[in-house]
């Protein structure tokens, strides 16, 4: 699928605020019959880790691997669940988050005007994938928890952290499941404009 100006649209999600959550994002429309598959083959990925920021370029992946990340994907997904309607994450979902998040990860460094940047010399998806499970970590156990939330679009159901200010946002993005729902209850109260 071609985006405006002829890039690739490759569907990955981005800006829903946590690392983590970006990364579960990659299966895409959990609530619905068939949710849409975003790692559909090891290059997918690698691709993922260079949009998300987290590599230069692509470098190889094979099926291991990826079948590793979408081990890790789901059990983030779970727990993540689990955690946010007051229950713990299944022990063998935290076996898995414990293990990438025990591997060497990327470096986090300022660059040269104070942003966050991650140190890419010699990194691999292996890399990006244990600093993806510390990020998980981080939100189940930290003050994140009690801000889980799922997305109000059912077809969605992507997990994020909601950092507004009463505590009280439905979506995942206003950008894409919030735009949805606005323009849908738009045309449900206007039948004749659409």
């Amino acid at each position: 699928m071609e985006s405006e100006g002829g890039r690739r649209d490759d569907g990955f999600r981005f800006g829903n605020g946590r690392l983590c959550f970006t990364f579960t994002a990659t299966l895409g429309d959990r609530g619905a019959p068939v949710p849409r598959e975003r790692l559909a083959v090891p290059g997918d990925l690698a691709r993922w880790c260079v949009r998300a920021g987290l590599l230069a370029e692509a470098s190889p992946v094979g099926p291991a691997t990826l079948a590793g990340a979408r081990r890790l994907r789901e059990a983030i997904d779970r727990a993540a669940e689990q955690v946010r309607t007051g229950g713990f994450p299944d022990p063998r979902d935290a076996a898995i988050l414990n293990d990438w998040a025990a591997r060497p990860a990327l470096a986090p460094r300022l660059d040269e005007v104070g942003r966050l940047r991650w140190r890419q010399e010699g990194a691999q998806v292996r890399h990006v994938l244990a600093l993806v499970a510390r990020d998980a970590v981080d939100v189940l156990t930290g003050p994140a928890r009690s801000r889980l939330r799922r997305c109000a679009d059912p077809d969605c159901a992507g997990l994020f952290v909601d950092v507004s200010r009463p505590g009280n946002r439905r979506w995942c993005s206003m950008n894409t499941c919030g735009n949805r729902a606005k323009k849908a209850a738009f045309r449900q109260r206007n039948p004749r404009s659409g």
